[in-house]
């Protein structure tokens, strides 16, 4: 996948974001980046959703945290969600 040249975010995402604890806001902040610059990294996971969430993609954060994301058009993307595995539903 090439590198996300633009992203973008919801304001749901933006307050899922600042409610993480201090230490979560660091690692997702440095996923993010990651994502960014190497979107098929395979330390992120990055995998298409199925079933009524499949317009959606997600990667992870840690263990228990992932990020909801589209892919847009000419390498954008939007984050829709960060939050647990409570995400998918």
């Amino acid at each position: 996948m090439p590198k996300i040249t633009r992203s973008h975010t919801t304001p749901f995402f933006e307050k899922k974001f600042e409610r993480l604890e201090q230490y979560l806001q660091k690692i997702a902040a440095r996923k993010l980046l990651l994502f960014e610059n190497d979107p098929s990294h395979p330390g992120l996971g990055t995998h298409k959703l199925h079933g009524e969430l499949a317009r959606f993609w997600a990667f992870s954060v840690t263990k228990q945290y992932r990020v909801l994301f589209r892919f847009l058009k000419d390498h954008e993307v939007i984050y829709y969600d960060v939050d647990t595995h409570d995400i998918y539903q």
